[in-house]
Order: structure tokens, then sequence, then C-alpha cells
């Protein structure tokens, strides 16, 4: 049965609603990163299985989410903002847990590929829709807080990924393998997909019956009931075009900065140090839940105490500290003497790193009206898509394969494309504060 929300402001659930609403779609969050992420533990198996590099590595981890977003992300983001996020966030859940299934059954580079596609269908139903939903059960001086709550699924779900995928991998290899079904005999790498992709169309059912749509606030008389076209969405971004241009291209080089880390540090560790795929999965599991989720909880909690002594760009502030602080220990980290230190330093890094999950998001509530959020989302996962993930799991390859052209030098490669990256985005989101700031107040205006 649905929850019945009790009102303690005009059209808002009550707090007890709204937190079960965020960890519910934390949850979901979780399950999506996990899906994701767990790729990167399976990189030495899959290169050998398929025969394929680092550059055709990167394609799939970061590629084949971008092809999704240009194809389908704005239109399930336009319905999101007019339709039932429940149904369309549940939706997203049950197919991206299918295709992460799926990619157990593959056999080529192009099969696999074409799976990782599917599972890119999580991003662009969950966190557009998830950002609205949440959005609209809180007050905007709390909003920080309970987005960066949101946010940690990432990296709750890219530390179980590795925990959890390294112990399934170990377990499935001393098996020799598994006999499925109708399958018939599948490789370790390939029986991991099955193991943490099925069990998501449970949450996703679970979503469904037990979270409501929350009445819709700030409101204004340009979107009326059926919310704006995407021609109207395109038009309010040229005319506030600093503002987003700062947004979208600051937070998306600090987005590259984040998964180049996120991406290569198994490939790092296991060349560099011999590690085995459980002793990176405990490692990094650890390192990521612990760094990373205090990163994004920090980024929101500092968010909400610069709006609350009144910076209305209060998210860029955020991000200009995280792209800074990853600065240098994301130099340093592997160049170190000894695994300790190096692991150590990278921890600091993913600490900053993890800045604009939750500050990009914040940002994007207060920049929009309420029916435009969700398509503003989707075109900034379409830009973070195509310019962060892709950039930062391509930039490393790219640079192993042809700048130092040996896989040993992967970590140089992790540590030169974080650190510009990092300072290059800090610089673009100041350059945004003036023109940001600009344009929430006139969203507040219109919404007051």
């Amino acid at each position: 049965m649905n929850p019945v929300p009790q009102t303690t402001a005009p059209g808002r659930p009550s707090p007890s609603v709204a937190w079960y609403t965020v960890i519910l779609c934390m949850i979901a969050y979780v399950l999506s990163f996990v899906d994701r992420q767990i790729i990167a533990l399976l990189i030495e198996p899959i290169q050998a299985d398929l025969q394929i590099s680092d550059t055709q590595f990167s394609l799939l981890t970061g590629l084949a989410f971008s092809l999704f977003y240009a194809t389908m992300g704005l239109p399930i983001a336009r319905w999101a903002d007019v339709g039932s996020r429940p149904f369309i966030i549940s939706a997203g859940i049950v197919v991206w847990s299918f295709a992460t299934a799926l990619c157990g059954m593959t056999r080529t580079f192009w099969q696999l590929f074409l799976a990782r596609m599917g599972v890119g269908v999580g991003e662009a139903a969950l966190s557009p829709a998830a950002y609205s939903i949440i959005t609209d059960s809180f007050p905007k001086e709390r909003l920080g807080l309970a987005l960066g709550v949101y946010s940690i699924g990432v990296f709750l779900g890219s530390g179980l990924a590795f925990l959890v995928g390294g112990t399934v991998i170990e377990v499935v290899e001393g098996m020799g393998g598994l006999t499925l079904p109708m399958v018939g005999d599948v490789k370790p790498w390939q029986a991991t997909f099955f193991i943490v992709g099925l069990p998501g169309i449970v949450i996703g059912l679970l979503f469904y019956l037990t979270i409501r749509d929350p009445a819709r606030t700030g409101l204004d008389e340009a979107g009326g009931a059926g919310g704006y076209s995407i021609s109207q969405v395109t038009q309010y971004i040229r005319g506030h075009k600093a503002s987003f241009t700062a947004h979208y291209l600051g937070f998306g080089l600090l987005s590259l900065a984040m998964f180049a880390l996120l991406t290569w540090a198994p490939a790092w560790m296991i060349r560099v140090y011999e590690m085995s795929a459980r002793e990176v999965g405990i490692y990094l599991g650890f390192t990521v839940l612990i760094s990373n989720s205090a990163g994004t909880l920090f980024s929101g909690w500092l968010t909400d105490w610069f709006t609350r002594r009144g910076h209305n760009n209060a998210p860029l502030r955020s991000g200009i500290i995280g792209g800074l602080g990853v600065i240098v220990p994301a130099v340093f980290f592997s160049s170190m003497p000894t695994f300790g230190w190096s692991l150590a330093l990278l921890a600091v890094a993913f600490f900053f790193a993890s800045f604009p999950v939750a500050t990009s998001a914040t940002g994007l509530q207060v920049m929009a009206p309420n029916r435009m959020r969700a398509q503003v989302t989707a075109l900034f996962f379409l830009a973070m898509n195509l310019f962060g993930i892709t950039g930062g799991s391509s930039l490393v390859a790219l640079a192993t394969d042809y700048l130092f052209r040996d896989p040993l030098a992967v970590g140089y490669s992790m540590s030169m494309t974080c650190a510009i990256a990092g300072a290059l985005g800090a610089g673009v989101l100041l350059w945004g504060l003036k023109p940001f700031s600009v344009t929430a107040q006139s969203v507040a205006r219109a919404t007051a």
C-alpha cells in the first residue's frame, strides 16, 4: 500500500515520507552504479576473452551510455516533467537490471556494447525524475543535504560493485564457471553480470508500489499543466546561456576527473601492484564507500551552509572547492613509493572528486522552473555522459595507449587527466558565479 503523506507545508509531504522517498531513490541509485561500475573490475578477463584494447574498453564504460542519452534521455525527461515520476523510475530500474543480466550472455565486443547501452537507461530514467521528486519534497534550505544523501548512491553502488564483485568473481572462478538453463556455460565475468543485475527488478517493483508522486511546487504560469516543450527549454537555456554553460561545462569537467579515477583505479591496482580482483575489490570498495560518500555528504552540507548565508550561487562555490581540492592528491598518488601512501592520496582525491555529484544536482534545481527541471537535468546528464564520463574513461585510455604506450603507466594517465580537468572545472565555475546568481534570482521571483 502506498504511504499517505501528511503535508507540513502546502503540497509538500511530511518529513518521514520525504526521507523515505530519498532513501528508496538512493537505493535505486546504488543499484544503478553497481550495474554500471562492476565492469571496471572485470577489465582483465573481458579484455582477454574479447581481445580488446584499453581504448575499446573505454567505449564500453562511457560511450555506450552516452548513445542512449542522445536518443532517449530528453523524451524520458519530458515525460518526467508532466507524468508519473515513480512509474518512470520503476520502469527504468527494471529495464537496466535486465540489461545488466543480458551482458552475461554476450560473446563479442559489439554484443556487449549494445547491452551496455541498455544499462544506460538507468541514468536516463532515474536521476532527472529523482531530482524533481526530491526537490518537491523538501524546503530549499534542506535540499542540498537531501540531494547529497541521494547522491551517495553513486559511491555506495561503486563501492559495493568492487566489494561484492571481487568476491563473486573469486567464488565463481573457484567453481570453474557456471552452467545456466537456456544459456549454457558462462565464464566468471559473465556470471557476475547475472548475479548483480537480476535483484534490481525487485527494487523496481517496490518503488512503484510504495512511492507516491508529491505535488509539484514552485510552478509558474508559463509552464502550465502540460509543462514546457523541448523548444521552450532550449529557448530558456539560450536566455541564460552563461549560467548553463558554466554549470554544464564546469561540472562536466569535474565529473570527468571523478570518472577518470573510478573507471581506471582497478586497472591501475591490478597492473602496477599485481593484485587479484578480490584484493582490488576490498581496497577500492572500502575507499570509495568511505571517501566518496563522505565527500558527497560534506559537499551537500557545504552547499546548504553557503545557501543559509545568502549565497544563491552556493552549488558553484562548493564545486570550486572540490575542483581545487582534487588537484594535488591526483597529481601525486601515482608516484608514491608505497601502495599505502598511494591509496591514502587516492582516498583524498576521491573525497574532493565526489563534490560535483550533489552540488551539480542542487544547482540544476534552483536554475530552472519546476516543469522544466527534469529536461534541464537530462541535458546536463547528456553533457556529462558525452563529455565527463566518456571523456574521463577515454582520455585515460588514449594517454595510456598512445602517449605513454605502456599499460603500466595507467596511473600517470589518471593523474594527468584528473588534475587538468579539476583545474579547468574550477576555473569555469568561478567564471559562472555571477551569471548563475542572476539566473537563480530570476527563478525565485518567477515562482514566488
